[in-house]
């Protein structure tokens, strides 16, 4: 009799135990080769392997406590700007942005969730969809609102994101093609906006980019692959259109950052069912040919030009007088925009260095002051370093376009680093300015409701980020 009772408690245990090693293992399984690297001048370096839903996995569950705060910014920006709930944007991710994503990325996505669920964090499916979709957001509220007709309700602003140029041939000091940009937006997401991720999928290339927590695309675009391809983007400001029934171009920017093997690749994968989310002008380079291309697509109007000798930069300005006309209401001949003064400011730039642009000359360029319009050294809005913080037209009354914002981070990659899969990045401001959050509410106190989540902003050095052996 106690032998059985001895031999039934010892089955009992081992039964019971059999589902903890089970867990222990699948989770072990399906974290095989992901890593966290601890935090580098203000970057954290995440490496992701593995198929679609085992780097989703992967990523959420090492970066479970930066998604959970990427979410609370994301809820508390577009409630406020957008004067719509969160379950707003979750019932549209659901209804009408899910049926559009295919299989592998939405694998991606559901192991992110499950990931975040290992570690405790409860965002289901809906909320990482409606998170990955931040960019396009204020392209379909726009139009929601003006397909239902709805009075008094103040839609998400469309804020110029972004400056960058890609230069190659004659224009560079070794003749190779070269990469640079900064990230424009709130510091709110721009102190988020600090992720290097090497990811190393089963399927298509590899990749090195930077990004947010919980995103599968950069979300700035900037990344560069095993093939040779090396991408950026600007947005095209003032922009209006979104097709509900298109490709989300958070899956579009990533697919084509993963399977892009040529510029021609790039762009059939960019506008196979353009929605209109999110209208950039792409600029593009292939380390193996030396040629580049800009792409300015928008929902009706895309323009491809390609180059072998030459330069694109990109601060925002739209460029076709066709899509001008049909799908944005921007005043090309006002420079005093911020965009119009950029766009001068580079051609500038492009003239004195031809010859001579290098990765230094470039990092040197993401941290220009010089305002076109005022002709001086001026840390505002109209300088290819950003500082709408700064701005000389004052708040009140003056409210810059989307808050307490300017450039948040900056990388660039010549030909050489591209092909062993490395860019240079600074966090923060190029220039090295600091932004410090307590003293500017102080003097702007009509952003007092960003205060729960606004944090500082350090200026981190220049350094040099690769792919994992």
């Amino acid at each position: 009799m106690r032998r059985t009772v001895f031999l039934l408690a010892c089955l009992a245990l081992v039964t019971t135990s059999l589902p903890l090693f089970s867990q222990e293992a699948k989770l072990e399984a399906v974290m095989q080769g992901a890593f966290r690297k601890p935090a580098e001048n203000g970057w954290i370096f995440v490496h992701l392997q593995g198929s679609p839903y085992n780097m989703g996995f992967q990523h959420g569950y090492l970066l479970a406590p930066e998604i959970a705060d990427v979410e609370k910014v994301a809820v508390l920006e577009m409630t406020h700007d957008g004067k719509k709930d969160w379950d707003f944007f979750r019932d549209a991710a659901k209804h009408m942005m899910w049926p559009h994503i295919e299989a592998q990325y939405r694998s991606e996505l559901l192991g992110i969730t499950a990931g975040l669920k290992a570690k405790g964090v409860n965002l289901d499916i809906w909320d990482v969809v409606a998170l990955n979709a931040l960019c396009e957001w204020g392209y379909y509220v726009k139009e929601y609102d003006q397909h239902h007709r709805t009075p008094g309700v103040a839609t998400l602003a469309l804020p110029d994101r972004c400056s960058a140029f890609v230069a190659t041939g004659s224009y560079t000091k070794d003749g190779k093609v070269i990469i640079a940009h900064n990230n424009w937006t709130s510091y709110l997401e721009g102190t988020r906006w600090t992720v290097i991720f090497d990811i190393a999928p089963a399927s298509g290339q590899r990749i090195l980019m930077d990004g947010v927590p919980g995103l599968i695309h950069s979300a700035d675009d900037f990344g560069i692959n095993s093939a040779g391809i090396m991408i950026t983007e600007t947005t095209i400001s003032h922009f209006s259109g979104y097709n509900p029934n298109g490709v989300p171009e958070f899956v579009r920017a990533r697919k084509a950052m993963q399977f892009a093997a040529s510029i021609d690749a790039f762009v059939r994968l960019m506008k196979s069912g353009n929605n209109g989310g999110y209208a950039n002008t792409w600029l593009v380079a292939d380390r193996k040919t030396n040629e580049i291309a800009s792409l300015e697509l928008g929902l009706k109007n895309v323009t491809l030009e390609r180059k072998t000798d030459g330069y694109f930069v990109g601060a925002n300005f739209p460029i076709n007088p066709k899509l001008v006309r049909e799908e944005t209401d921007f005043n090309v001949k006002d420079m005093g925009i911020s965009a119009n003064a950029r766009h001068v400011r580079w051609e500038q730039l492009m003239a004195q260095y031809k010859g001579k642009i290098d990765v230094a000359a470039a990092q040197r360029f993401l941290a220009d002051h010089y305002d076109t319009f005022e002709k001086k050294e001026d840390a505002d809005e109209r300088a290819l370093d950003g500082h709408i913080e700064l701005s000389s037209r004052g708040d009140p009354p003056w409210q810059p376009p989307y808050g307490t914002a300017g450039a948040v981070q900056n990388k660039v990659a010549d030909a050489t680093m591209a092909e062993r899969m490395s860019f240079s990045a600074a966090a923060g401001h190029a220039c090295g300015l600091d932004f410090k959050a307590d003293e500017h509410l102080q003097k702007h106190t009509g952003f007092a409701w960003e205060k729960p989540l606004l944090r500082d902003m350090d200026a981190y050095p220049w350094t040099v980020f690769s792919i994992a052996p």
